[in-house]
Protein backbone atom coordinates (compact mmCIF):
# COMPACT_ATOMS: atom_id res chain seq x y z
CA UNK A 1 0.00 0.00 0.00
CA UNK A 2 2.67 2.38 0.93
CA UNK A 3 4.16 1.79 -2.15
CA UNK A 4 1.42 2.45 -4.40
CA UNK A 5 0.73 6.29 -2.35
CA UNK A 6 4.55 6.69 -2.81
CA UNK A 7 4.57 5.64 -6.69
CA UNK A 8 0.91 7.78 -7.26
CA UNK A 9 2.95 11.13 -5.60
CA UNK A 10 6.21 10.29 -7.69
CA UNK A 11 4.09 10.41 -11.07
CA UNK A 12 1.83 13.53 -9.84
CA UNK A 13 4.72 15.12 -8.69
CA UNK A 14 6.72 14.61 -11.67
CA UNK A 15 3.68 15.87 -14.22
CA UNK A 16 3.98 19.05 -12.63
CA UNK A 17 7.84 19.34 -12.52
CA UNK A 18 7.67 18.16 -16.40
CA UNK A 19 4.81 20.35 -17.52
CA UNK A 20 6.51 23.47 -15.75
CA UNK A 21 9.51 22.84 -17.22
CA UNK A 22 8.33 22.55 -20.93
CA UNK A 23 5.71 25.59 -20.59
CA UNK A 24 8.29 27.55 -19.43
CA UNK A 25 10.68 26.72 -22.68
CA UNK A 26 7.44 27.45 -24.69
CA UNK A 27 6.69 30.48 -23.30
CA UNK A 28 10.54 32.00 -23.14
CA UNK A 29 10.22 31.20 -26.97
CA UNK A 30 7.60 32.77 -27.79
CA UNK A 31 7.94 35.90 -26.12
CA UNK A 32 11.14 35.95 -28.10
CA UNK A 33 9.52 36.03 -31.27
CA UNK A 34 8.99 32.57 -32.44
CA UNK A 35 5.36 31.26 -32.62
CA UNK A 36 6.84 27.63 -33.36
CA UNK A 37 5.49 26.27 -29.75
CA UNK A 38 1.99 28.20 -30.54
CA UNK A 39 1.55 26.21 -33.62
CA UNK A 40 2.47 22.73 -32.16
CA UNK A 41 0.10 23.54 -29.29
CA UNK A 42 2.98 23.26 -27.09
CA UNK A 43 2.27 26.76 -25.12
CA UNK A 44 -0.20 24.79 -22.34
CA UNK A 45 0.02 24.02 -18.89
CA UNK A 46 -2.11 20.65 -19.56
CA UNK A 47 0.86 17.83 -18.90
CA UNK A 48 -0.53 15.63 -21.70
CA UNK A 49 0.92 17.91 -24.56
CA UNK A 50 4.50 17.40 -23.12
CA UNK A 51 4.78 13.63 -21.91
CA UNK A 52 7.10 11.50 -23.25
CA UNK A 53 6.44 7.97 -21.91
CA UNK A 54 10.06 6.89 -21.51
CA UNK A 55 11.57 9.90 -19.92
CA UNK A 56 8.05 10.25 -17.55
CA UNK A 57 8.81 6.82 -16.52
CA UNK A 58 12.19 7.20 -15.77
CA UNK A 59 11.78 10.10 -14.15
CA UNK A 60 9.19 8.41 -11.69
CA UNK A 61 11.05 5.66 -11.00
CA UNK A 62 14.62 6.73 -11.18
CA UNK A 63 14.36 10.59 -10.13
CA UNK A 64 15.35 12.04 -13.58
CA UNK A 65 14.34 12.12 -16.61
CA UNK A 66 13.13 14.20 -19.63
CA UNK A 67 9.66 15.33 -21.49
CA UNK A 68 9.11 15.82 -25.21
CA UNK A 69 11.41 18.77 -26.30
CA UNK A 70 9.81 21.91 -27.14
CA UNK A 71 9.91 22.78 -31.12
CA UNK A 72 11.18 26.50 -31.89
CA UNK A 73 12.90 28.32 -34.80
CA UNK A 74 15.68 30.44 -33.61
CA UNK A 75 15.56 31.75 -36.86
CA UNK A 76 12.13 33.42 -35.51
CA UNK A 77 14.16 34.91 -32.54
CA UNK A 78 14.20 38.90 -32.62
CA UNK A 79 17.32 38.50 -31.51
CA UNK A 80 18.97 35.34 -32.37
CA UNK A 81 21.82 34.27 -29.59
CA UNK A 82 19.63 36.24 -26.62
CA UNK A 83 16.61 34.23 -27.45
CA UNK A 84 18.26 31.34 -27.54
CA UNK A 85 20.21 31.81 -25.09
CA UNK A 86 16.70 32.46 -22.93
CA UNK A 87 15.21 29.63 -24.10
CA UNK A 88 17.23 27.40 -23.43
CA UNK A 89 17.72 28.41 -19.47
CA UNK A 90 14.19 28.75 -19.45
CA UNK A 91 13.02 24.95 -18.43
CA UNK A 92 16.25 25.06 -15.54
CA UNK A 93 15.15 28.00 -14.24
CA UNK A 94 11.30 27.37 -13.76
CA UNK A 95 12.37 24.10 -11.98
CA UNK A 96 14.64 26.04 -9.42
CA UNK A 97 12.53 28.89 -8.63
CA UNK A 98 9.91 26.07 -8.11
CA UNK A 99 12.13 24.02 -5.97
CA UNK A 100 12.46 27.60 -3.85
CA UNK A 101 8.93 27.71 -3.46
CA UNK A 102 8.02 23.51 -3.17
CA UNK A 103 10.15 23.39 -0.44
CA UNK A 104 8.48 25.79 2.51
CA UNK A 105 5.37 23.85 1.16
CA UNK A 106 6.56 20.36 1.76
CA UNK A 107 7.82 22.17 5.42
CA UNK A 108 3.56 23.61 5.50
CA UNK A 109 2.46 19.78 5.20
CA UNK A 110 4.86 18.07 7.44
CA UNK A 111 4.79 20.40 10.30
CA UNK A 112 1.11 21.75 10.22
CA UNK A 113 -1.19 19.68 8.21
CA UNK A 114 -2.13 17.07 9.96
CA UNK A 115 -4.84 14.80 7.98
CA UNK A 116 -6.99 12.04 10.22
CA UNK A 117 -6.31 9.57 7.16
CA UNK A 118 -3.20 8.21 7.35
CA UNK A 119 -2.25 7.23 3.49
CA UNK A 120 -3.61 10.85 2.38
CA UNK A 121 -1.79 12.38 5.09
CA UNK A 122 1.40 10.26 3.63
CA UNK A 123 0.75 10.98 0.14
CA UNK A 124 0.34 14.57 1.27
CA UNK A 125 4.44 14.37 2.44
CA UNK A 126 5.59 12.44 -0.14
CA UNK A 127 4.57 14.33 -3.12
CA UNK A 128 5.42 17.51 -1.48
CA UNK A 129 9.00 16.37 -1.43
CA UNK A 130 8.59 14.91 -4.64
CA UNK A 131 7.89 18.11 -5.94
CA UNK A 132 10.89 19.75 -4.48
CA UNK A 133 13.38 16.95 -5.26
CA UNK A 134 12.42 16.39 -8.06
CA UNK A 135 12.56 20.35 -9.10
CA UNK A 136 16.41 20.13 -8.13
CA UNK A 137 17.05 17.14 -9.79
CA UNK A 138 15.80 18.02 -12.53
CA UNK A 139 17.32 21.22 -12.99
CA UNK A 140 20.56 19.97 -12.45
CA UNK A 141 19.87 16.87 -14.94
CA UNK A 142 19.20 19.28 -17.83
CA UNK A 143 22.50 21.45 -17.01
CA UNK A 144 24.60 18.79 -18.24
CA UNK A 145 26.02 19.87 -21.24
CA UNK A 146 25.17 16.78 -23.72
CA UNK A 147 22.51 16.73 -26.10
CA UNK A 148 19.23 16.97 -26.39
CA UNK A 149 19.44 18.64 -22.61
CA UNK A 150 18.91 22.06 -22.04
CA UNK A 151 22.84 22.25 -21.38
CA UNK A 152 23.91 21.63 -25.01
CA UNK A 153 21.54 24.09 -25.88
CA UNK A 154 23.32 26.69 -23.64
CA UNK A 155 26.46 25.56 -25.29
CA UNK A 156 25.29 26.35 -29.32
CA UNK A 157 23.99 29.18 -28.09
CA UNK A 158 27.10 30.61 -26.95
CA UNK A 159 30.02 29.11 -28.24
CA UNK A 160 30.97 30.55 -31.67
CA UNK A 161 33.54 27.62 -32.35
CA UNK A 162 32.93 24.97 -33.77
CA UNK A 163 36.02 22.48 -32.99
CA UNK A 164 36.50 18.64 -32.99
CA UNK A 165 35.06 18.36 -29.05
CA UNK A 166 32.22 19.92 -30.57
CA UNK A 167 31.00 18.03 -33.17
CA UNK A 168 32.06 15.32 -31.50
CA UNK A 169 29.56 15.67 -28.73
CA UNK A 170 26.84 16.61 -31.23
CA UNK A 171 27.07 13.26 -32.87
CA UNK A 172 27.69 11.16 -29.61
CA UNK A 173 26.61 13.43 -26.99
CA UNK A 174 23.20 11.50 -26.99
CA UNK A 175 24.46 7.87 -27.08
CA UNK A 176 26.75 9.15 -24.16
CA UNK A 177 24.10 9.84 -22.06
CA UNK A 178 22.05 7.02 -23.08
CA UNK A 179 25.47 4.96 -21.07
CA UNK A 180 26.21 7.69 -18.51
CA UNK A 181 22.13 6.59 -17.73
CA UNK A 182 22.65 3.02 -17.85
CA UNK A 183 25.71 2.65 -16.01
CA UNK A 184 23.48 4.26 -13.20
CA UNK A 185 20.75 2.17 -13.73
CA UNK A 186 22.83 -0.80 -13.02
CA UNK A 187 24.74 0.36 -9.97
CA UNK A 188 21.00 1.04 -8.63
CA UNK A 189 19.68 -1.80 -9.12
CA UNK A 190 22.11 -4.62 -8.75
CA UNK A 191 23.39 -3.12 -5.03
CA UNK A 192 20.12 -3.99 -4.10
CA UNK A 193 20.67 -7.63 -4.46
CA UNK A 194 22.82 -9.18 -2.26
CA UNK A 195 24.12 -11.58 -5.23
CA UNK A 196 25.26 -8.95 -7.45
CA UNK A 197 26.41 -6.61 -4.73
CA UNK A 198 29.83 -7.04 -6.18
CA UNK A 199 28.83 -6.26 -9.50
CA UNK A 200 27.03 -2.85 -8.15
CA UNK A 201 29.57 -1.93 -6.37
CA UNK A 202 31.96 -1.92 -9.66
CA UNK A 203 29.23 0.04 -11.52
CA UNK A 204 29.46 2.24 -8.69
CA UNK A 205 32.79 3.69 -9.48
CA UNK A 206 32.48 4.84 -12.75
CA UNK A 207 28.76 6.22 -12.14
CA UNK A 208 29.76 9.67 -13.35
CA UNK A 209 25.89 10.37 -13.50
CA UNK A 210 25.64 8.95 -10.24
CA UNK A 211 28.03 11.55 -8.54
CA UNK A 212 27.15 14.49 -10.10
CA UNK A 213 23.65 14.18 -9.47
CA UNK A 214 24.45 13.16 -5.87
CA UNK A 215 26.69 15.98 -5.10
CA UNK A 216 25.59 18.95 -7.50
CA UNK A 217 21.54 18.36 -6.35
CA UNK A 218 22.91 18.45 -3.06
CA UNK A 219 24.87 21.23 -3.51
CA UNK A 220 21.67 23.18 -5.29
CA UNK A 221 19.17 21.96 -2.30
CA UNK A 222 21.63 23.64 0.29
CA UNK A 223 20.47 27.21 -0.36
CA UNK A 224 16.93 26.63 -0.32
CA UNK A 225 16.82 24.57 2.40
CA UNK A 226 18.64 26.62 4.50
CA UNK A 227 17.28 29.85 3.67
CA UNK A 228 13.98 28.13 4.54
CA UNK A 229 15.25 25.92 7.86
CA UNK A 230 15.63 30.16 9.50
CA UNK A 231 11.98 30.78 8.75
CA UNK A 232 10.31 27.31 10.03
Amino acid sequence: MYYLIELLASFFAVAIVLTLHEFSHAFVAYKCGDYTPKMYKRLTLNPLAHFDILGLMLFAFAGFGWAKPVPINPLNFKHYKRGLAFTAVAGVVMNYLTAFLFFPLYLIVVLFVNVPILPLQLFLEYFTLCLFMYSVSFCVFNLIPLPPLDGWRVVQAVNRRRGRVYRFLERYGGIILIVLIGIHFLADFLSGYEMFRLAGRIFSYVDILGYIMTYVVGAFSWPITTLWGLVF
